[in-house]
């Protein structure tokens, strides 16, 4: 996942951000949690929030640009960098279709990599969902989970659009994942995405 030139990989728990200086990494490195853990409400509302900021941008392979242009991968890594400042690693070139035969499970063993591992059915809102569009293809359509039958995602031939997580969805997601933990209670204001900080001094007081 990246936004663009050649990096190298930042150590875990710290990222550089834009401008100089780092943010918070994830708390703790990805691993599978045990069935029942969820995040806090402030965590999972905070990962809704900054996915429902991608909402009508249009279909664009391989983007990750708020409001010009994301795939569904592109939404998964525009989340993570207002979440955490900036991505962990580049995606490599992919097909905008499903037909992939015998490549693996290039998506899930990178999102094993930086996401934590959960069963599928614990997966709530905020989680990252992965499907499997066509028998034998490599899993690689993703979305985020907006509400208990609700997803986010960008389809092709949409915009990133909010569909219902309906029965012809749900035979097809084949993995889960977590966004990990926040280093904080709270991700420092660099790093939070500046709707949330509006949010937040509504909602806080003293």
């Amino acid at each position: 996942m990246s936004g663009g030139g050649a990096q190298s990989s930042p150590q875990r728990g710290r990222w550089p951000k834009a401008g100089g200086g780092t943010c918070p990494g994830p708390a703790s490195s990805p691993s599978v949690v045990p069935a029942g853990r969820h995040l806090p409400r402030w965590g999972e509302d905070l990962v809704i929030a900054q996915t429902r900021l991608w909402l009508g941008t249009p279909y664009r392979h391989q983007a990750s640009t708020l409001g010009a242009g994301c795939d569904c991968l592109g939404l998964i890594r525009g989340v993570w960098r207002g979440l955490y400042g900036q991505e962990p690693e580049a995606p490599p070139p992919y097909r905008p279709d499903w037909a992939e035969i015998g490549v693996g499970e290039l998506l899930i063993e990178a999102f094993g990599r930086w996401l934590v591992a959960i069963p599928l059915s614990q997966a709530q809102p905020g989680d990252v969902l992965v499907f499997r569009m066509a028998p034998g293809a490599a899993a690689k359509h993703c979305a985020i989970k907006a509400a208990p039958d609700r997803i986010i995602h960008a389809y092709w031939g949409r915009a990133c659009v909010e569909s219902a997580l309906g029965r012809w969805w749900r035979e097809r997601c084949v993995a889960a994942f977590r966004f990990p933990p926040f280093p904080n209670k709270h991700p420092t204001a660099s790093c939070r995405p500046a709707s949330f900080e509006a949010r937040s001094g509504a909602r806080t007081s003293g």
